[in-house]
């Protein structure tokens, strides 16, 4: 671990007096993210630097409390609601003042009651304060992932966080073990206690979900680095107005079903490959009354579009290929992606020959159709 970065090494983050965010990623429990940080943290403390542990959950690792003896940890903070353990506290951690923080479990939801709602809120006050932080996370919890994950391991993740903070990390870090070296580990008890061991390595910690979960979290990190090269060559010269014109821009078209979150995270995944921004489009005709079910599938898109930080747009008119052209035309959209019509929702929208319709009125324009993983063949759960 290097001494703590000077305000002339950080760059634009540092520049403004924020700290150093490092995220340790690993593919699931047990790979070793908490025991990294605290060796992390323990080499940063005998380089002279001030060293706390902002939050642990050691989960009863006899190795992780071992290693963890020493380092200073700034007490939780009591909550009110029943039952739940007490959360990290960021306000003491604030005042405490060390030049590096450790944090464990960034995507945790936070009790009811607490000022913010998830920690990875807790972290960015703590980082505002120009506090350095290593915090850890596994790879499911990737909000744009949460689909895919689904679709892998047949385990819907509840705690998700949004893929900015790992953009708008310092540094992310993979900490790796092979499928058959964590199923060992929780084999010999290291990670879950006796009993639940065997329910652990039946369910999620199959080796062909450890498998796809590694790729996916080998294939993030490869992507992260990739992201963060500075632009060689004649790209990198290129003047601003021009970069600007020939950015990718993708407009994802989305109904009042859960069936559109699938489809936004799949384009958004596609987005950050293309470094496209996206726009997702609601068409509905004027004057159209949702059912309950429809208005909860439209707020749960909206809250999703922030999320993934993409502008949520809502037209009306009785003709949704006009709407689509005109929004096509306005927000200059390369990439229109949409879900495979179905009887009884798209299909009304964007029947066979409205698609053909939609194909005529966008020409110079890509269209993606996306399938659902459940309707192909094999592939239901």
């Amino acid at each position: 671990m290097q001494e703590r970065l000077s305000q002339s090494e950080r760059g634009p983050a540092g520049d403004s007096g924020r700290g150093h965010h490092r995220v340790l990623l690993g593919a699931a429990a047990g790979v070793g993210k908490t025991y990294r940080m605290l060796l992390e943290g323990r080499q940063a403390s005998s380089l002279g630097m001030d060293v706390v542990i902002g939050y642990l959950e050691p989960h009863d690792r006899p190795d992780t409390i071992a290693l963890a003896a020493g380092l200073e940890q700034v007490p939780p903070r009591p909550v009110e609601e029943a039952g739940a353990r007490p959360e990290m506290d960021a306000d003491a951690v604030v005042r405490r003042a060390p030049e590096l923080a450790l944090v464990d479990e960034l995507a945790h939801t936070n009790a009811r009651g607490s000022r913010n709602r998830k920690r990875y809120e807790d972290i960015g006050e703590v980082l505002t304060a120009g506090i350095d932080v290593i915090s850890t996370v596994n790879i499911q919890h990737l909000e744009s992932l949460n689909d895919l994950v689904f679709e892998l391991t047949g385990v819907r993740v509840r705690e998700t966080f949004p893929d900015r903070i790992l953009d708008e990390a310092d540094e992310v870090v993979l900490v790796d073990l092979t499928p058959e070296e964590l199923r060992d580990r929780i084999g010999a008890g290291k990670v879950y206690p006796p009993e639940r061991v065997q329910a652990a390595l039946q369910n999620f910690f199959r080796t062909e979900n450890l498998q796809s979960l590694r790729q996916l979290a080998l294939r993030e990190v490869a992507e992260d680095v990739e992201a963060r090269r500075t632009p060689q060559g004649p790209a990198g010269d290129m003047n601003p107005l021009i970069r600007q014109a020939l950015r990718e821009r993708i407009l994802v078209l989305v109904e009042a079903s859960p069936r559109s979150q699938r489809l936004l995270r799949r384009a958004w995944r596609s987005g950050q490959r293309l470094g496209a921004d996206i726009d997702a489009l609601w068409v509905h005709p004027p004057g159209q009354s949702l059912d309950e079910d429809g208005r909860v599938a439209v707020a749960a898109l909206r809250r999703l579009a922030v999320l993934l930080g993409v502008h949520f747009l809502e037209d009306e008119d009785r003709d949704p290929v006009q709407a689509v052209a005109r929004t096509v035309a306005d927000r200059r959209s390369t990439y229109v992606f949409l879900s495979r019509p179905q009887e009884g929702r798209l299909h009304r929208l964007l029947g066979r020959s409205r698609l053909e319709a939609l194909l005529d009125a966008l020409p110079g324009v890509d269209v993606r159709i996306c399938a659902d993983a459940v309707d192909r063949p094999g592939e239901q759960r």
